[in-house]
């Protein structure tokens, strides 16, 4: 029999699909929709982090122009809190309380942007002018706003009827192994740092339209996410309504990071002025809500310490994590942390472990999910202090972490947290990105900057993290009359190419033009379940599936092919769109064969794969920075990447994704930072304030794979989509620690390392 090799397989070099119409402004975005009638809303939001509030009047507001509907707390007591369901056990068995996001404040507002009223009127700037009418009257009360310090007896109680600012407490590992292994060690490594709150920043901000179908007794929210499903469960449940009384639709989506999963205010007010009003209802926050009221990232305040033989062998890891979760608890909130501290040992054979995890509240925007969620933390928290043993022991970088690998012999390796790794050759990748760097001739790189007067280092990261968690995302595709397929799915496009992906799995297998697969997202009335992005699980999980979707399509579109043909269904091969007798010039086209088919389910295939452990995705990353030591000014001078994915479904896609992932790592520990002040103001409210990277931050990138398969995945895949945020930022911050040290003994600098820092860890250095 002839193997027909397709065209646009699983490893083919595609471009994406998607492109065409994003270049061409063809997107089609939430705030692009506009129903017929629309109104639109806009929140009103506290101006204080923390304090009681009354409303003395709405009436002024009520009868301003334009204006339909004004909503209070009072108003929309009917509507349950935003819940967060993922709270985990504490050391003594118990689960603590959580406090819940209500739609609107009632009589207490708890930092800046919380929600204390909601106007609809015909355009958004009425609504805000009518806003602005409303008579609220605060009773502003001392915030918290530092994370380290909201432990402190002097620090304001954020909720003072809990008796205290802790949110929780977690504890992984064993505290007496821990010790016993500190007890025999020849030397202790202690770091202290902060791990700085982010601001998502995607392009796209974030939008919501609700819409009240009486005719069918049920509500549509189209909004940009990272799920439908999840987000229909959530707001089903904020009204008490069967779920299928809520359509969610999600459009094109401009990047979502982690925060578009979540649930937010402003999507159940959409849908309940809708209701009230008749009219479809359209809310578009502005890029200074987004700042105040989108759930940001990371946020730890950490001391960890490293036990060492004299020969550089790590015996055990400490380590207090103290995670600020902000004012209210988010959807996944407490499981970052969690999730993080299950990654403690990283790449290496660490046999004693102990840490604590103190999650706190404090007045500012919540803490959730941000690219990487936990992972990035956990590989910060260890590289760096792998890189400070090193100094410490006059070790290089890299022979300490060779040292302390896991090897291959050892997979699969169960690390002390229960996660079980199948493949790993993490010295591998170590070698291949040293040499693309040129590791050894870094020397004479520093002798060049010196002689100009700058300052120069190199730093490198090796990681691993855990994604594509244990689960399934069904795959539905069906021939249509055309002689096209439609691919459905419950994963969610976020800007990362699954239109081009996704169409390459079906296409091998049905050996039909990629541009003939159709791929859906994004609708709770097309699917009844999805899990919707994120975890990087959308292509190890629903590629596979995709490909045993379109298996069992090929495998129906034969049978039918061999009646109509008349032929056995083992003689048929399947070739651009049409079904062959192998060795003949006898066929029949797709839309023939779907005409011919007797029933519906004919032409639909199904698949589904079943994941029952995470994939360990894992690589090393090299840094190498150049400092002006007038001015503290960083510059990337080169980047190398080199990755463990497992496979590769499409190299165009993974760069993609490694240099978008690598250039927010970059930017965390270079440049970005929100900033509270002690009342609890954001002080970095805006791109004035809020360092981005730019075009001229972005370096030449070295990226290539070095790929071990994966054997929990069924087609190897280890996932993608986090692991450049995750190697980038110890990498960078190890980079710019080098440097410093190198040149003036500098061992430790916080992230961000702005000009304004850097220079002054100079000019302190040299003071000493």
């Amino acid at each position: 029999m002839t193997v027909v090799t397709p065209k646009f397989g699983m490893g083919a070099s595609v471009l994406r699909l998607e492109d065409a119409a994003f270049i061409q402004g063809r997107g089609r975005y939430t705030d692009d929709i506009q129903p017929d009638g629309v109104l639109h809303g806009y929140v009103l939001r506290s101006p204080v982090a923390k304090g009681k509030f009354s409303i003395a009047s709405t009436e002024a507001a009520k009868a301003a122009p334009g204006v339909h509907l004004v909503l209070t707390g009072a108003d929309v007591a009917h509507l349950a809190d935003l819940k967060s369901g993922v709270m985990q056990k504490q050391p003594d068995g118990t689960i603590a309380p959580t406090r819940d996001i209500p739609i609107l404040c009632r009589d207490r507002v708890q930092y800046v942007g919380d929600a204390v009223a909601f106007v609809v009127a015909d355009s958004r700037e009425l609504a805000q002018d009518a806003a602005e009418l409303i008579e609220v009257d605060y009773d502003a009360e001392d915030a918290a706003s530092g994370t380290a310090h909201a432990l402190d007896p002097e620090t304001p109680l954020v909720w003072p009827e809990l008796g205290s600012n802790r949110a929780f407490t977690y504890h992984v590992g064993d505290k007496a192994k821990t010790d016993a292994a500190f007890a025999k060690a020849d030397h202790i490594t202690h770091i202290e740092f902060v791990n700085n709150r982010l601001v998502p920043n995607y392009m796209e901000a974030r939008a919501a339209i609700g819409e009240w179908k009486a005719d069918e007794d049920r509500f549509v929210l189209t909004t940009g996410s990272q799920g439908v499903h999840s987000m229909q469960k959530i707001v089903a449940g904020v009204f008490g309504a069967d779920k299928k009384r809520i359509r969610v639709v999600t459009p094109d989506v401009g990047g979502g990071f982690g925060p578009k999963t979540f649930v937010y205010r402003e999507y159940p007010l959409v849908l309940e002025a809708a209701k009230r009003l008749g009219r479809p209802v359209k809310w578009t926050g502005d890029r200074t809500e987004h700042f105040l009221t989108d759930a940001q990232g990371r946020d730890n305040a950490v001391k960890a310490e490293m036990a060492l033989t004299k020969d550089g062998r790590f015996l055990g890891l400490r380590v207090d994590l103290f995670a600020n979760i902000g004012a209210y608890i988010s959807q996944y909130g407490p499981f970052i942390p969690f999730v993080g501290v299950s990654m403690s040992t990283g790449v290496y054979d660490i046999q004693a472990l102990d840490v604590g995890v103190t999650g706190v509240y404090t007045n500012t925007c919540p803490v959730d999910a941000y690219r990487g969620a936990g992972r990035p933390e956990a590989a910060f928290l260890l590289e760096k202090l792998v890189d400070a043993c090193a100094r410490e022991l006059g070790l290089a970088p890299h022979e300490i972490r060779r040292r302390n690998f896991i090897r291959p012999d050892q997979m699969p390796y169960r690390t002390q947290t229960g996660r079980l790794y199948d493949t790993g050759e993490f010295a591998g990748h170590m070698d291949v990105s040293m040499q693309r760097a040129e590791w050894e001739a870094f020397p004479e790189r520093l002798e060049e900057a010196k002689a100009r007067g700058k300052i120069r280092g190199i730093g490198m990261a090796t990681y691993v993290e855990a994604c594509a968690f244990a689960g399934s995302e069904p795959a539905f595709v069906e021939l249509n009359g055309d002689g096209s397929v439609t691919l459905k799915i419950g994963t969610q496009t976020n800007g990362q190419g699954h239109a081009t992906a996704y169409a390459q799995f079906v296409a091998e297998k049905l050996n039909l033009p990629m541009e003939r697969i159709h791929v859906r997202q994004g609708d709770t009335d097309e699917l009844k379940a999805g899990g919707g992005t994120g975890g990087s699980r959308s292509i190890p999980l629903g590629g596979v599936s995709a490909a045993r979707a379109g298996e069992d399509l090929a495998e129906k579109i034969k049978r039918i092919a061999a009646d109509e043909l008349e032929a056995a269904a083992g003689d048929i091969e399947l070739v651009d769109g049409n079904a062959r007798i192998v060795g003949t010039d006898r066929s029949i086209d797709y839309s023939a064969i779907a005409k011919a088919a007797k029933l519906p389910d004919d032409l639909k295939g199904f698949g589904e794969f079943v994941q029952n452990e995470a994939t360990y995705p894992n690589g090393t990353h090299i840094c190498e920075v150049e400092i002006d030591p007038d001015t503290g000014a960083t510059y990337v001078v080169r980047y190398t990447v080199v990755d463990d994915f497992g496979a590769t479904v499409n190299p165009v896609l993974l760069a993609g994704q490694i240099h978008g992932g690598v250039m927010q790592g970059i930017g965390q520990a270079l440049r970005e930072e929100t900033v509270y002040g002690d009342d609890g103001q954001l002080l970095s409210a805006s791109f004035m304030d809020y360092a981005m990277p730019r075009a001229d931050d972005v370096p030449f990138f070295h990226f290539e794979t070095r790929n071990v398969p994966s054997t929990t995945n069924a087609l190897g895949i280890k996932g993608a989509g986090e692991a450049g945020t995750i190697g980038a930022t110890p990498a960078a911050l190890n980079a710019v620690t080098d440097a410093l040290y190198r040149a003036c003994g500098v061992t430790h600098i916080d992230m961000p390392t702005t000009p304004a820092r850097v220079w002054a860890a100079i000019q302190n250095a040299a003071a000493k």
